[in-house]
């Protein structure tokens, strides 16, 4: 059975010259070419091409940059089907563009300096010149077919723990709460993607969006957006490099703010400290055992009563007064994070205030605030079942506000930092305030939930806004920093959780951290343990948390002598790591760079996907196996260890085999801006 995303399905409508045979007209920069399914509209902009329907998109504040077209001129030439107008503009940097469009059915080429950047597949078919509709629409539904080539790369689309290379693969923009890192379902989604062969497209919307980058069933030689949304809006890039695209992607749609110093210090956390004995107690043993840790967390059910949830109350069976142990906490040097979701129990009279208000999500069946049911199989002897609950409507002008403004007393207590979790749990009958349903909401909303909690942290925090969020869309990078949620405590966990970062970190989101020892499936295995702090002393933010203790000596004491000795080499790395995250924040680029990113004259060097550059001068490889075995691919030039110093030679593949105290981490010679 043919999918209704199917682009072979026969009923999408393609597009052709609207009858009368009108010509397109420029109208302010922007080409109007009239057609059989209504008008679209073409345009040159500084870094590329914009195509978009009559129909604008609901935009939430996704694009916050430069939207104003190119003065172009046009031409038409020939009739009939050889029918072709050609836009041109040169943009800032005396490049000249031009799209050139044919017209029967619509199809088109994008050039930049006489480059031919993007265009219509080119997949024809024994029968007809098009395999696939370049450009076509099915009842509230958009495909558009890109070319691409018989080797092309394909990066991005947010937190996807499979290849970073994305060819080959069928991945749908829609974020899940995906129970772990083990599938395509993922918690991050963005429909935004480039090649290192100097192009990139991005799908504005708040919709889902099914890419088919050379999927096979579909078309090897093309890439197939199939756009879930009435309206259509797409731009297309023309950067030479992957730098270079995400410096266009993120000038678009925003770029993250350098993070606090205190930040990239050690989170500790768990699920969950479960009350206040119990967090001083581990409180005061980090600081006997002097390990390194800036900031100690009180997860959601370590301060939420779980009947309740989210209401911004401390549970007042454990928590009468928060003072004194928010106190004593700071008085030990901890800064705090605190839990929440924008979710409220039925069983808290706030639902039914807030549901009187009008400030929750409404069921479009019955017009009643929505009650969200939860799935009961992920939930344990630890994270026990949780009551029916309501979703804050973030499209509720006086909803955002009151939720933003809930923060206050929060900060004024003393916590430092949130951790805004879950976003992921919109359903298809939930409707907002300004009328957008089910898929139309779903993404989005990620959005409008960090946008929110963010802007509490910038309005109460003290010292820093700063947050920590799971779920995200287009956008989102303008709030930071993320986690890869849900890990399984394995080594494949482990491998996930580090591609899943890179991945994102393709997709113009800088800032990111894993759950070191992973969430859930626990083993208590010290190697694991290790290994995966080993690799994450090298990420932007740098949390150890899961369903039990991470405190490193829970592992027993080889785990606690060797992670001590990881977090001292982070410790030692902060200089340089901030000024990475400097970097990250003005260019998009992210902190943690593969090597399709870190080496775009290297194409030999694509292939190694685990290992990635810390900015511009440290190559890490994790270890990702318990026998210590490393393969690692080192760019030409000289190289040397980063804790030992004895050279490798580069342009080469080694194997490597380490004990576990050591981590394969390297630089060039006679590189001291280390500290180490």
């Amino acid at each position: 059975m043919s999918s209704p995303l199917d682009p072979h399905v026969p009923n999408w409508g393609r597009i052709a010259p609207a009858v009368g045979g009108a010509l397109p007209q420029l109208i302010d920069g922007v080409l109007h070419l009239p057609s059989t399914l209504g008008a679209l509209r073409i345009s040159l902009h500084d870094s590329g091409m914009r195509l978009r329907s009559a129909t604008e998109v609901r935009d939430y504040g996704i694009l916050c940059g430069d939207l104003r077209p190119l003065a172009a001129t046009v031409e038409h030439t020939g009739s009939g089907e050889s029918a072709m107008s050609l836009l041109r503009a040169v943009n800032s940097s005396g490049q000249q563009l031009e799209v050139q469009i044919g017209h029967q059915p619509f199809h088109f080429v994008l050039r930049c300096d006489g480059r031919s950047v993007q265009g219509s597949a080119d997949d024809g078919h024994f029968v007809r010149r098009f395999r696939l509709p370049p450009l076509a629409r099915h009842e509230e539904r958009w495909l558009l077919s890109l070319q691409l080539g018989p080797s092309t790369p394909v990066y991005g689309l947010g937190e996807k723990s499979g290849r970073l290379d994305k060819r080959g693969q069928l991945l749908r923009s829609y974020n899940r709460d995906a129970l772990g890192l083990n599938a395509e379902w993922s918690y991050k989604n963005v429909p935004f993607a480039w090649s290192p062969q100097g192009w990139g497209v991005f799908v504005h919307t708040p919709a889902p969006v099914t890419h088919g980058v050379g999927y096979g069933p579909w078309s090897q030689r093309a890439y197939v957006l199939a756009i879930e949304d009435a309206a259509l809006d797409v731009f297309l890039f023309t950067g030479t490099d992957g730098s270079e695209l995400l410096g266009q992607y993120t000038a678009l749609t925003g770029r993250a703010p350098v993070p606090p110093a205190w930040s990239l210090g050690v989170i500790l956390s768990k699920a969950y400290y479960k009350d206040a004995d119990e967090i001083l107690a581990v409180a005061r043993e980090v600081r006997r055992r002097g390990m390194p840790c800036e900031v100690i967390t009180f997860d959601g059910r370590a301060w939420q009563d779980t009947d309740t949830r989210f209401a911004f109350e401390w549970c007042p069976k454990r928590y009468p007064d928060p003072k004194p142990t928010v106190d004593a906490l700071r008085a030990m040097g901890f800064r705090i994070c605190v839990w929440e979701y924008p979710l409220i129990s039925v069983r808290n009279p706030l639902f039914h205030e807030l549901a009187a208000k009008g400030w929750l999500l409404r069921d479009a069946r019955t017009g009643e605030a929505y009650r969200y049911a939860w799935d009961p199989e992920p939930f344990g002897a630890v994270l026990t079942q949780l009551p029916e609950s309501g979703l804050l409507d973030f499209t509720q002008p006086q909803a955002y506000a009151w939720w933003r403004d809930q923060h206050r007393a929060l900060f004024e207590l003393g916590i430092d930092m949130i951790k805004a979790d879950f976003g992921e749990q919109i359903e298809e009958h939930m409707l907002a305030s300004d009328g957008s349903q089910g898929d139309a909401l779903h993404n989005i909303y990620a959005l409008l939930y960090n946008r929110c909690v963010y802007e509490a942290a910038q309005k109460f925090g003290r010292d820093g806004a700063f947050l920590f969020s799971r779920a995200g869309w287009a956008g989102s990078q303008r709030y930071p920093s993320q986690w890869g949620g849900d890990p399984q405590a394995d080594w494949g966990g482990l491998a996930g959780n580090l591609r899943s970062g890179l991945s994102w970190g393709l997709t113009g989101a800088p800032f990111y951290a894993t759950d070191v020892g992973g969430f859930y499936g626990d083993r208590r295995d010290p190697v694991l343990y290790v290994r995966w702090l080993q690799a994450a002393i090298f990420s932007a933010h740098l949390r150890l948390h899961g369903i039990g203790p991470r405190e490193p000596w829970s592992y027993g004491p080889d785990a606690e002598r060797l992670a001590i000795q990881a977090l001292a080499l982070r410790g030692r790395l902060l200089p340089y790591l901030q000024s990475v995250v400097a970097a990250a924040a003005a260019t998009g680029l992210p902190v943690q760079r593969p090597m399709v990113l870190a080496c775009p004259q290297d194409p030999a060097s694509w292939a190694f996907e685990d290992q990635f550059f810390v900015g511009e001068r440290l190559l890490v490889a994790p270890c990702l196996e318990p026998s210590g075995q490393v393969t690692v691919y080192l760019p030409a030039g000289d190289w040397v260890w980063l804790e030992g110093g004895e050279h490798l030679q580069g342009g080469r593949v080694h194997q490597l085999s380490l004990p576990l105290e050591r981590i394969a981490a390297f630089t060039r010679p006679g590189d001291e801006l280390l500290g180490v």
